[in-house]
């Protein structure tokens, strides 16, 4: 499990293979500029909730990973990604598609 931290202050557990296709779909819009929400929901170990930030290119976003090799990326998943944080309700975890190819991990999303 790695984590997800932003500003120092809120702190998540994701999956090292889920948060490598966070990052890469995260940073790609605040490399364009673009400021956009980031909701997840949280672990029943805080009360099951919903945790929403404002991701903006001026956020302090850290990326901690548990594993020390890099995890393949799933071009589909990043599409799916991509979509709902391009979409008003921001961008969410999608359940992971089929995947048609595997992307390295070193790629960008452009």
């Amino acid at each position: 499990m790695g984590k997800f931290i932003y500003n120092d202050r809120i702190r998540t557990d994701f999956e090292d293979r889920l948060l490598a296709h966070l990052q890469l779909v995260i940073t790609t819009k605040l490399r364009r500029g673009e400021a956009f929400t980031f909701m997840w929901r949280n672990d029943q170990s805080i009360g099951d909730g919903r945790q929403v930030v404002w991701l903006h290119p001026g956020a302090d976003l850290n990326w901690q990973y548990f594993g020390s090799r890099q995890p393949s990326l799933n071009p589909a998943w990043l599409d799916a990604l991509s979509h709902v944080a391009n979409s008003p309700t921001g961008l969410y975890v999608v359940p992971e598609p089929q995947a048609t190819g595997a992307r390295p991990s070193s790629e960008t999303m452009e």
